[in-house]
């Protein structure tokens, strides 16, 4: 839900934040005061406890002497140390359910979780590997009753311009959907999700550094990221519309939480001149940015987890339902603090270190949830 200031006891009104409330406080206030009268979609107790939700860019994670995009490998002490710096770092992280990118292997990844020693007893999915890229994965402490892979597109997200159809038809990097069992009686819809990055699709033959060249190419990413955005929001709205059941998103979505192929991923709050019986459908079926929470309940929002070329952004993400979101009175829990793992990013415009190939270059990101018992 954007746009609206919450209150927070424990952290009295920033006047400067204040200046920045508008129209759309309207807006939500009217939505409190519907699902505070006349929403009962849960009937909980108020015994609370936590829970956290993580997502992980393992960056390439491969075993040792194994070709990956045809020229590079690891040695078996660059594994080693990728290994140990990946297990220290789900040591730090403690969540209990984990989304992955950029799995090569689930034997590397299986080789990580043991020696955190923290998922002896978890469950684990990974993508079926096929040799040319990497795939998905998930990890949960708590029970997965279910789990698929969704490579194609839903026929009614098929995009087109004055008629025409466009060629894209299935995810780079297939999505995973599970249902994990938090408790008896509370099952989660968990999308782990990684879209099509920002790096130029350059067809071969044309000139890489051509400045035009690079424009193209990365429009034609951004056509590729909003075509996976808008079939990723059909599979949501399958599983949150008219459901009791919450659901998360977990993943790496190559864009910042307020550009476009994001709101296409989480959707839109209704605009506050609709009436109530046209906002209803909209509430019901909106995500929101754990980062945007905190946000709320901070004096400051200085969240990335990932640096390019000086830029700071957040392009890893945890998208909650509204069934965990503090606003909602008829909540099932909610986002009480949100982490981001990225003291080991380093801008490289400012200095003359880079991140060595055994650690991320990504930030982890965890939210702490907590739940009605």
């Amino acid at each position: 839900m954007t746009g609206f200031f919450a209150f927070n006891p424990v952290n009295p009104v920033n006047p400067v934040r204040y200046c920045f409330i508008h129209v759309e406080m309207i807006n939500f206030c009217e939505y409190l005061r519907f699902i505070s009268n006349h929403v009962s979609r849960f009937h909980v107790s108020h015994t609370m406890q936590r829970f956290k939700i993580g997502t992980f860019n393992l960056y390439n994670l491969v075993l040792p002497n194994v070709t990956y995009y045809r020229r590079h490998e690891y040695s078996q002490q660059q594994y080693q140390q990728k290994k140990t710096w990946l297990a220290r770092q789900l040591q730090r992280m403690d969540a209990d359910i984990i989304g992955f990118q950029e799995v090569f292997q689930a034997k590397a990844l299986q080789a990580v979780l043991k020696e955190s020693k923290q998922y002896d007893s978890a469950s684990m999915i990974v993508g079926k590997e096929h040799g040319h890229g990497p795939v998905l994965g998930l990890v949960s402490r708590f029970p997965i009753q279910a789990s698929h892979f969704i490579s194609r597109f839903p026929r009614q997200t098929q995009l087109d311009f004055d008629g025409v159809d466009l060629p894209i038809r299935e995810f780079n990097r297939p999505v995973l959907r599970a249902t994990v069992e938090i408790k008896r009686g509370l099952e989660v819809t968990v999308f782990v999700v990684h879209l099509k990055s920002k790096r130029p699709i350059i067809p071969e033959g044309e000139n890489p550094h051509d400045p035009l060249e690079q424009a193209k190419g990365e429009a034609r990413s951004l056509i590729v990221r909003a075509a996976e955005a808008t079939a990723l929001r059909h599979l949501i709205l399958e599983a949150v519309q008219d459901s009791r059941q919450p659901v998360i998103v977990l993943g790496d979505v190559n864009d910042s939480g307020l550009a476009v192929t994001s709101r296409i991923v989480t959707g839109s709050p209704p605009w506050k001149t609709l009436p109530l019986e046209k906002k209803l459908p909209k509430w019901d079926v909106l995500l929101h940015n754990v980062k945007d929470i905190q946000a709320r309940q901070s004096y400051q929002d200085m969240a990335y987890s990932h640096i390019h070329n000086g830029h700071y952004q957040m392009l890893d993400h945890i998208l909650v339902s509204q069934e965990f979101v503090r606003q909602n009175r008829n909540r099932i829990g909610q986002v009480e603090y949100m982490t981001v793992f990225n003291d080991h990013l380093i801008d490289e415009t400012l200095s003359d270190e880079s991140i060595p190939v055994w650690k991320s270059d990504h930030g982890q990101v965890v939210a702490t949830i907590r739940l009605r018992d």
